[in-house]
């Protein structure tokens, strides 16, 4: 599994020969592509429906959507979406099966006003935990799983669910503060979640997100985990053994 930060929330995972792209959005100053820059991705996953996560869906609409069915029916209307997984999109705590990958959705701490308008909802706001086989509560030691926090507060289902039973190997947090969790919150999810690899994600983006991540490293180290925190650069490429 390759895995690839394009900025803020934005990110290519690749599992054997299939590409998801992870709420597109590429007005972000880590990343130098413009949607036109990205090959098409097999599949879409959307987290919620911030302008901050979904601003580029539209640009991949040939790609089969994964997200909620009330976000799935606003990207057909809007963006022009025909497919979608199991025709209507999915729901928290289902796992579909997206070419070699395993998707799973499982529950962010979030608002999900689509676009940012409080009139619009889109359901409940996710996260994704990506693997190459299927979960089961058989622990597999040669499956890979990358855990896509989405925008999300720090919440038990880290300790208690998403870790413990999806066993992710790496997880992209968000660090930004303000709108999610801070370096000290997301560091507490890492040693929660028992990753061998921490991604800050969501920060840097525009003035009340403005971290240092290794002001999360930091944090990581003092609460005990013995995760790696490996901070990308902008379009920058991680493998995943």
């Amino acid at each position: 599994m390759q895995v690839t930060w394009h900025g803020h929330s934005t990110w290519r995972v690749t599992v054997g020969e299939t590409e998801l792209l992870i709420d597109p959005f590429f007005d972000n100053p880590k990343t130098d592509l413009e949607p036109s820059d990205v090959d098409a991705p097999d599949y879409v996953l959307l987290t919620h429906g911030h302008a901050d996560h979904i601003a580029h869906a539209g640009e991949f609409s040939e790609a089969t959507l994964v997200a909620t069915p009330e976000l799935v029916s606003y990207c057909q209307d809007e963006f022009g979406f025909e497919d979608a997984v199991g025709g209507m999109g999915m729901n928290l705590g289902g796992t579909v099966e997206c070419g070699d990958a395993f998707v799973t959705m499982v529950r962010a701490d979030h608002t999900n006003g689509i676009m940012t308008e409080n009139g619009a909802s889109g359901g409940m706001p996710a996260g994704f935990v990506v693997s190459d086989t299927k979960p089961t509560q058989v622990a597999d030691e040669e499956s890979t799983t990358f855990y896509h926090a989405g925008d999300t507060s720090l919440m038990t289902e880290m300790r208690e669910v998403i870790g413990p039973f999806l066993e992710p190997d790496a997880a992209a947090v968000p660090i930004g503060d303000h709108f999610t969790m801070g370096p000290a919150q997301a560091a507490v999810a890492v040693d929660w979640l028992d990753v061998d690899y921490a991604f800050p994600q969501h920060y840097d983006t525009f003035p009340p997100i403005e971290q240092d991540p290794e002001d999360f490293a930091r944090e990581v180290e003092a609460a005990g985990s013995d995760a790696e925190v490996v901070v990308l650069e902008g379009d920058e490429s991680f493998d995943l053994e």
